[in-house]
């Protein structure tokens, strides 16, 4: 089975006066099969409003501040640490326990 990534947007924080954001939380989930592996973060920001393409709050689509995102943070090096964590709990290296238990 194939590992599945979902990325979300769980909150933003932005300026009341102009509607622009300046900080986003964000999370990452990995699945495959019964195995799940996530990351969560911020992202911030400089809002300007007086440039081009700039989008306020109100106008704003998930997808739009997930490209945000991906711009500062790596998402494929992210996804290949939760890749990681997954293979881990497939095959781990290490196990816990009292030898004379």
């Amino acid at each position: 089975m194939a590992t599945t990534y979902k990325w979300t947007i769980p909150m933003t924080e932005y300026n009341k006066a102009d509607g622009g954001i300046f900080c986003c939380h964000w999370r990452v989930s990995a699945e495959d099969g019964e195995y799940t592996a996530s990351a969560y973060g911020t992202a911030g920001f400089t809002p300007d409003p007086t440039a081009a393409g700039f989008v306020p709050y109100a106008d704003l689509t998930e997808a739009d501040v997930l490209a945000w995102v991906w711009g500062s943070v790596d998402k494929d090096e992210m996804e290949a640490n939760l890749a990681a964590q997954i293979a881990d709990q497939k095959a781990p290296k290490t196990q816990a326990g009292l030898p004379w238990a």
